[in-house]
């Protein structure tokens, strides 16, 4: 084992190096990777190719804790070199400590089904401020010290006892060319990233209950309604004692605006009557109240949320379902965003057309006025901006089902 270890070691400083470079390189790809999976536009532009952007983030995720493993058969060397540094020492188990929490928190994450809702939930957040914190410093820390890396005298490990000396002639500046340098990346970084930070963290750490953002959400609204739905005395208060969490806002389109004059709601398809609502009709529709988890299949969930509206069994029911139909298609009022449920599933009593949340309507960023609530499956069967429901007699395959989603969506 000491002759495998001496063989590893060989070459020390280059390879230290390498690992530095490796790593800087994992980072980058799982940064930009990162954005493109959590930036809109991007959902929206790539289709298909998000789904193997996903996986090419979880491969390099996983792969991340190769260099780490190969550094910790090195560390003993680099601990005796860093003996009297402990500023350096520091700064290797910080870089440690996030490389090893981003593997962590992204294994529970890509294994979400098996570690369920709240640990998912929990990893995601990890994995956020890891990455907020993390990626700026890991950023500083690669570009500061692979040049000083590259320094002979610096992988030198001084015996005990030696000393360097300098001749007291020569003069030492008060402020190295190197601070400069490393003063710059910072301060830049900070600048960069601090601002966005900052909103970050108050929006999510600052605000657990998810009451202020939703707020927030409302008083932004783009649709345009009236009459305003007026909550059922279960809803307002709202019966499950307000949300738990934060939605985060995700779009394939643009979000779509209503208005009294351009939003309906149509029931047809495969049925024995066929209807057509416009707001006023549809609002005066008997709605009940239901709380139940939201689960997104990124990793994120709120719970407790109160929902009102019209199960979608008694729609059903309403409008009599003919024997030929076996599958009830939703269309979304962005005009591309469909998915389906069987028979079976819309029958669930949870299934809902809701059109209020916590007592207030739905804002537009939530998918109101209007959206599909199916608590036990992931949040990509809960079709937003809904304002078609179809009975048809085959099958239909949904906008992220095409997209390499999997059909069975259940939480």
């Amino acid at each position: 084992m000491s002759d495998l270890l001496g063989r590893l070691r060989k070459g020390y400083g280059k390879k230290l190096r390498a690992l530095h470079t490796w790593n800087g390189w994992i980072v980058v790809i799982l940064a930009l990777t990162g954005l493109v999976l959590v930036g809109g536009f991007w959902r929206g532009f790539l289709g298909e190719g998000r789904v193997w952007i996903k996986g090419l983030h979880i491969v390099v995720g996983i792969a991340s804790i190769l260099p780490v493993i190969y550094y910790l058969l090195l560390a003993s060397k680099h601990w005796k070199q860093l003996k009297e540094k402990p500023w350096q020492r520091f700064n290797v188990l910080v870089v440690l400590f996030l490389l090893l929490g981003w593997f962590v928190s992204g294994v529970l994450l890509w294994q979400f089904r098996t570690v369920g809702p709240q640990v998912s939930n929990l990893s995601l957040v990890v994995h956020d401020v890891l990455t907020w914190i993390g990626l700026p410093y890991i950023i500083y820390h690669s570009l500061t010290r692979v040049k000083w890396l590259k320094e002979p005298n610096r992988r030198i490990i001084k015996s005990e006892g030696s000393a360097i000396t300098t001749s007291q002639n020569t003069p030492q500046p008060v402020y190295t060319r190197r601070a400069f340098i490393r003063g710059t990346i910072g301060v830049g970084l900070a600048l960069t990233i601090g601002p966005s930070f900052v909103k970050w963290l108050g929006s999510s750490i600052g605000n657990i209950g998810g009451s202020e953002t939703i707020d927030k959400l409302i008083e932004n609204d783009r649709n345009q309604l009236l009459p305003a739905p007026q909550p059922l005395a279960a809803s307002s208060p709202p019966l499950g004692g307000g949300s738990q969490g934060q939605f985060r806002v995700y779009t394939v389109t643009p979000i779509p605006e209503f208005t009294n004059d351009n939003w309906s709601f149509k029931l047809d398809g495969l049925v024995d009557q066929s209807f057509t609502w416009n707001w006023e009709q549809f609002v005066q529709l008997q709605r009940t109240v239901q709380v139940s988890d939201f689960h997104c299949v990124t990793g994120w969930s709120v719970y407790k949320n109160t929902w009102e509206g019209i199960k979608l069994k008694d729609l059903l029911q309403m409008a009599g379902v003919k024997s030929t139909a076996k599958t009830v298609k939703f269309y979304s009022g962005d005009g591309v965003y469909t998915d389906t449920l069987t028979l079976e599933q819309a029958d669930m009593d949870d299934v809902m057309v809701a059109v209020m949340h916590d007592g207030k309507p739905i804002p537009s960023d939530l998918g109101g006025p209007v959206r599909l609530i199916v608590p036990k499956m992931f949040a990509y069967k809960s079709v937003k901006w809904l304002n078609r429901i179809e009975l048809i007699e085959g099958e239909h395959t949904g906008y992220w089902e095409q997209r390499g989603y999997s059909n069975d969506a259940w939480v």
